[in-house]
């Protein structure tokens, strides 16, 4: 009686030459559990497909239902499609992939390499080792591994292999492999940790932007481990498997006609705790709104005034010059203009108002820099004053040469700053409602005044984070889970 058993999903997928093993059709399995075996049976699914509810899936799915030993688990399908391998769970075998590729592939051009792993092993002898390593953490019966050179030596992916796609000395390494497998023990994965929620995050890593770095979405996966939070980088690919999450976090610049909106609907209709809530995506992605809306509270702003196409000039003659001119749905000093006289407001007017029947003009304040309070849960959490690009009037400059040229910052202590621009910011980002959001103020002779509320500000590592450090990730964090116990406790 054999205690294992391979899974395919069509009778081709087994050639003709291959060694003889017990095989098994997928549909088979599905349909009814082998006889053989029993509990102690293991399974080695080789399915072509393993994306979310496909046919491989299942089969993993069963497989840990009915107590088999199967390889890979749905645990590991599930990493792999969700890019796992750049987690901070690679962290030290990057470091050892820097040293063996760095020592023994000095001397070549090329800046990216490969290799397979069969359960383990792998053909490059000096990257056995890291082969081992990754199985123990991706225990799939085959996979490759694509390394990249980017100032150092790093896994840039990790992706799953089907038999199909061997060449023949790759098929005569797999039995090896597979058969050596076999022989030994079996042995548990790696335990790992349960975790009381799912949280996914949304970025999209070709952002040119992003509201937070590369270093503060690890800072967000490392600290919400400690708090129970699994926590995944997900992108626009992943729209259809939101709702395998309980929460999700948007930490991609947010627009109402755009896929971020889309996700922030489908979380919010699927019962997930959401940030940025499609409500506050509404209000403060429109700056028209936000004019209204801080008006009626009497909330102190610059002169501001609405207009169309019909009333232009109105911006002369109530805020006079210099002006600024806002499209409703800019971001980051992005669709921001100044108009020093009425020729360049009538063209940047004509040119704003081709996307939208309505502009925002603004009272021109210039001041050394900006204030920025974010604020949680009605909460102030940070407070910086980001200054202006050098020999510009915006914190960044999307017009210089090259790349946008940022000015500088300084983080402060929320208890640290003008107690009046926090009271301000809190009076403005709380007519929106009781997420993350942070509020751009300017300091002037007349007083502080509000120039607009963000639902998306700004968390980047090295930047927002710099007082609190990990207490800022874990403040942020921590009301995802006291949003997710007050939701499971109804």
């Amino acid at each position: 009686m054999s205690d294992h058993v391979l899974l395919i999903e069509q009778p081709g997928d087994w050639k003709p030459h291959f060694p003889e093993y017990p095989v098994m059709l997928a549909r088979d399995y599905l349909t009814k559990a082998p006889e053989t075996g029993g509990r102690q049976l293991r399974v080695i699914n080789l399915c072509r497909s393993s994306r979310y509810l496909s046919v491989g899936y299942y089969c993993s799915l069963l497989a840990e239902a009915r107590n088999h030993k199967v390889v890979p688990t749905v645990r590991t399908l599930q990493d792999l499609s969700r890019k796992a391998i750049y987690s901070l769970d690679t962290e030290d075998i990057d470091r050892k992939v820097a040293k063996v590729l760095g020592r023994k592939r000095a001397g070549l051009q090329p800046t990216a390499f490969e290799m397979t792993v069969f359960f383990g092993h792998c053909a490059p002898k000096e990257m056995q080792e890291i082969a081992q390593q990754l199985f123990s953490i991706f225990r799939a019966p085959l996979f490759k591994v694509e390394f990249k050179l980017s100032g150092q030596w790093r896994i840039d992916a990790l992706k799953p292999l089907s038999l199909q796609s061997l060449t023949p000395e790759q098929e005569t390494d797999f039995f090896a492999a597979l058969e050596s497998y076999l022989k030994r023990p079996w042995r548990k994965p790696r335990e790992s940790r349960t975790y009381k929620y799912d949280l996914a995050i949304l970025h999209n890593p070709d952002e040119d932007l992003p509201p937070s770095n590369r270093s503060a979405l690890n800072n967000f996966m490392r600290v919400g481990r400690s708090l129970g939070l699994e926590v995944d980088l997900i992108d626009r690919k992943d729209f259809s498997r939101l709702a395998e999450y309980d929460a999700l976090f948007i930490r991609e610049t947010t627009r109402i006609d755009h896929y971020t909106y889309r996700f922030a609907r489908k979380a919010d209709s699927e019962g997930m705790v959401v940030i940025d809530d499609p409500d506050s995506i509404l209000k403060c992605t429109n700056k028209v709104y936000l004019a209204e809306l801080l008006a009626a509270h009497k909330v102190a702003t610059p002169r501001t005034l609405i207009l169309s196409k019909d009333n232009l000039l109105a911006a002369e003659e109530s805020i006079g010059f210099p002006v600024v001119l806002k499209i409703p749905d800019g971001s980051f000093s992005r669709g921001v203009f100044k108009a020093d006289n009425r020729q360049e407001l009538e063209s940047i007017g004509k040119n704003l108002f081709k996307d939208s029947d309505l502009i925002l003009a603004q009272e021109f304040a210039y001041t050394e820099f900006d204030w920025r309070v974010g604020i949680m849960n009605k909460q102030p959490i940070y407070v910086c004053q980001y200054f202006m690009s050098r020999k510009h009037w915006q914190i960044v400059n999307h017009q210089a040469k090259g790349n946008p040229r940022h000015g500088g910052f300084r983080t402060l202590a929320v208890e640290d700053a003008p107690p009046e621009v926090v009271k301000t910011a809190l009076r403005a980002a709380n007519l929106i409602g009781d997420g993350l959001y942070g509020v751009d103020l300017k300091q002037t002779q007349k007083g502080v005044v509000v120039i607009e509320v963000n639902d998306n500000p700004n968390l980047d590592a090295g930047v927002e984070d710099a007082v609190l450090k990990d207490e800022l990730y874990k403040r942020i964090l921590e009301d995802f889970v006291r949003r997710l116990d007050r939701k499971r406790k109804r």
